[in-house]
């Protein structure tokens, strides 16, 4: 079993390559986001949404350089927004109702998504859009619905939830190494 999972694992790892100049776009999307004052809003249920906290202490605290902090947020954290609009306004509107709140035009919001098909990410992408935020997809399988929906799709294609979440931290890694590239460095530092 381990062999064919590493394999799998390979695979999935492997089909970025042909997808290689979108991954870069929304790279240079998330940075200029950034360096233009704007935030980063990130939202996605389970795994998705570790991945979300996971790739906004990225942004917030550092991937790998010493700098400044930059504005990023996991929509997935704070329990007693979650709880209340979950209870007042169902699930599905607990990440558009936080978009709407805090949402700004200028700002990136990133729809994490495995299926392409998680209804209170879908409701995000829309109030997102018509906030005029950019939006982008991180999804899985054949990128369901959320696919045509967001500014800028990345999807992994495989059947498997467990190797599509191993790509998409890889790619979150990717995108933090890429960011962290682009952002100004603190003062004296030489690394």
């Amino acid at each position: 079993m381990l062999n064919a999972m590493i394999e799998a694992h390979v695979k999935c790892l492997q089909q970025l390559k042909t997808i290689q100049p979108a991954l870069e776009r929304a790279g240079q999307t998330l940075l200029q986001c950034l360096l233009d004052g704007g935030k980063i809003m990130i939202c996605g249920n389970g795994g998705s949404a570790s991945d979300a906290q996971h790739f906004a202490a990225e942004i917030v605290g550092r991937f790998e350089k010493e700098r400044r902090a930059y504005p990023a947020m996991a929509l997935s954290t704070d329990t007693s927004i979650l709880t209340a609009v979950g209870n007042d306004y169902g699930y599905d509107e607990v990440f558009a109702r936080q978009v709407d709140g805090l949402g700004r035009q200028g700002d990136v919001l990133l729809g994490i998504s495995t299926s392409g098909g998680s209804e209170n990410v879908i409701r995000a992408v829309k109030r997102g859009r018509a906030l005029g935020l950019q939006t982008i997809g991180l999804l899985g399988k054949d990128g369901g619905s959320l696919k045509g929906m967001v500014d800028q799709a990345i999807v992994v294609e495989s059947a498997t939830t467990a190797r599509i979440q191993e790509t998409h931290i890889f790619i979150l890694h990717y995108w933090a190494w890429q960011v962290e590239s682009g952002l100004p460095r603190l003062h004296g530092d030489q690394g």
